[in-house]
């Protein structure tokens, strides 16, 4: 079974008491729910969330935390096992271990599967949209593995970097992280003692250049040995050059800053921008607006389509992502950075643009922002909308919908395997224009 179930409403008033922490039951998994875990119900007949598990097992669950409407759990024994369940290739994964894998015991193509359902469900039950989207497998992570170009490290109180446990503030000592490219492997931050840090992110580009470490120490000193041959930037300020990691996409030489997002799959930057620019087709001498622009990606790639005739609105709230772009686009006269917050407000002042692009973070745009997009006048030919997750894209959704757009295409990509979260990209058409096939 793939089916989903909502996260579950406040309890109503004949809510039923707590259940010890450590506990055990036994469960008939029934489905998966959005966060990664599986669903089953207990005795008393609460929904509880069994990590570790999968649809049309039979398990042993030890509760985590517990709820007078639900129970977490995870999955400590495989009573009944599914055809999809492999052995995690992670030491660190499995009950206790680390939180950052939701799904390392099981198979790949399952793993797509199940992401295709969660996509399904978020649709029908926030957009009331009815359809099925494939989730495509990326070249540039075999097995599942070695496709982060950036890690962010938590560190405990004796220095060792590690990542978080499920829904926990503990740490899981991690030496090697097989999520992450040869490239940020190398680094070995997993093998130093990082004295004085809260916080270790290593970013690697896999077309060369240094690495670049970024540490957030805070009010303590870093006492940490820093391995040579790499950048290093200690609370936003460069202590070793270089302080930006360099990526290749579609022939252009991009520069991001420490700390400033940047895709972490590698071929997810060239794959995002090939869709954009086939859902859009912007037009030499067109207006095209990139909301949350970050370092310039789509900003790029817009500004090369609709050429000098053309120009290209970049909006972004970071100094140093807009920094970046600006950077990034220098050369390119057509192209207009800005640094605000994407509000209502800012987008209704925008000057007639025939093309919207939308990369939000997780959070998604919001409705008032969403509805204002949807009310240009006169409206886009077209918006890309770029969403890392389903839940956010679908509310987002209704309310373009609600306001007589239509969603013409559809994709979904694997950019994060061995987790729940997929990569979606959107194109939606304003009223009036005829409607394509969404599943594409």
């Amino acid at each position: 079974m793939t089916g989903t179930v909502p996260h579950p409403k406040a309890p109503g008033p004949t809510a039923i008491g707590p259940t010890a922490i450590g506990s055990t039951m036994e469960l008939a998994v029934a489905a998966i729910a959005a966060g990664g875990g599986g669903v089953a119900r207990a005795e008393d007949g609460r929904v509880v969330f069994v990590r570790h598990a999968l649809p049309g097992e039979r398990v042993v669950a030890e509760v985590t935390a517990s709820t007078s409407s639900f129970l977490r759990a995870d999955a400590v024994k495989v009573l009944e096992s599914s055809p999809d369940r492999v052995t995690p290739p992670c030491p660190h994964a499995g009950p206790g271990g680390c939180g950052g894998c939701d799904w390392q015991h099981v198979a790949l193509p399952a793993q797509r599967r199940l992401k295709s359902a969660l996509i399904a469900e978020q649709l029908r039950r926030l957009a009331h949209v009815d359809l099925a989207v494939p989730v495509v497998e990326v070249d540039g992570s075999p097995y599942g593995l070695g496709w982060r170009t950036r890690m962010q490290f938590a560190v405990d109180r004796s220095g060792r970097v590690g990542l978080h446990r499920h829904r926990s503030h503990d740490i899981e000592p991690i030496e090697h992280c097989p999520l992450a490219t040869a490239e940020v492997d190398g680094v070995g931050a997993g093998t130093i003692l990082w004295r004085g840090a809260h916080h270790v992110e290593v970013t690697a580009s896999p077309d060369g250049g240094p690495p670049v470490i970024a540490v957030d120490a805070g009010r303590h000193r870093l006492a940490a040995r820093p391995p040579t041959g790499v950048g290093l930037v200690v609370d936003g300020r460069m202590r070793r050059r270089p302080s930006r990691v360099r990526f290749e996409v579609l022939g252009h030489r991009f520069e991001v800053s420490a700390g400033v997002f940047w895709q972490v799959h590698p071929a997810a930057a060239a794959l995002l921008t090939g869709c954009v620019l086939e859902g859009l087709r912007p037009a030499p001498g067109e207006r095209a607006v990139d909301l949350y622009a970050g370092a310039g990606l789509f900003t790029v790639a817009l500004a090369r389509a609709v050429g000098e005739g053309g120009s290209v609105v970049a909006v972004e709230r970071h100094g140093r992502a807009c920094a970046d772009a600006a950077r990034n686009t220098a050369g390119m006269h057509q192209v207009k950075v800005v640094r605000s917050d994407i509000t209502a407000s800012v987008v209704s002042g925008l000057d007639r643009p025939d093309v919207v692009v939308l990369d939000p973070s997780r959070q998604g745009a919001g409705q008032a922002v969403m509805g204002a997009v949807a009310a240009l006048d006169p409206a886009p030919r077209r918006v890309a909308y770029v969403s890392c997750d389903p839940a956010s894209f679908a509310r987002d959704l209704k309310v373009a919908l609600d306001a007589g757009w239509a969603l013409s295409s559809l994709r979904a990509f694997d950019l994060f395997p061995m987790t729940e979260h997929v990569e979606l990209v959107g194109i939606f058409d304003p009223p009036g224009r005829d409607r394509g096939n969404p599943a594409t």
